[in-house]
């Protein structure tokens, strides 16, 4: 699914955001940003201040962020890792944030700006069940799509320059 996905990025990664895998091309734009399978996209969006500077609309992507984390614990009966990132989340943007009344967007772009190429995605996530496999419920797979034409064409040309 992943291999699949490429020229689009891809990140396999934990219940508690741990990367466990990453496509060609997410891999590509994510060791611009240090990151690889082991680290954490929880710890690199609140620790790294070059990450959160990169993200054009940081508060928007942090307010969906914080509203998808704190479903998941409530999807896990409870997770203190998840709650503490939430609660980190609402410390960097303020709790006070609010967005307009009514129901969340069902998904909001996350614009990165690269040494001035800007990039801009929504993603969807697949999530895998058995009743024999609970480590395989635990993965989850972010499938990055480009959210605009100039983000597309950049993708698709980075896929074929190697």
């Amino acid at each position: 699914m992943m291999q699949r996905h490429d020229s689009f990025p891809a990140i396999a990664m934990d219940r508690h955001w741990i990367i466990t895998r990453l496509n060609g091309t997410a891999e590509k734009l994510l060791a611009g940003m240090g990151l690889g399978p082991g680290q954490s996209l929880l710890d690199a969006f609140l620790e790294s201040p070059e990450i959160q500077q990169s993200i054009e609309n940081l508060s928007e992507v942090a307010f969906h962020t914080r509203t998808r984390l704190r479903t998941e614990s409530a999807h896990w009966g409870g997770d203190p890792v998840l709650d503490a990132a939430a609660t980190r989340i609402s410390a960097l943007i303020g709790e006070g944030l609010q967005h307009q009344p009514g129901l969340l967007p069902a998904f909001v772009p996350t614009t990165y700006n690269f040494g001035g190429l800007s990039l801009s995605f929504f993603s969807t996530f697949a999530q895998f069940g058995s009743a024999e496999d609970i480590t395989l419920s635990e993965i989850k797979i972010e499938m990055m799509f480009p959210a605009d034409d100039a983000t597309r064409d950049t993708l698709l040309a980075m896929g074929q320059s190697h």
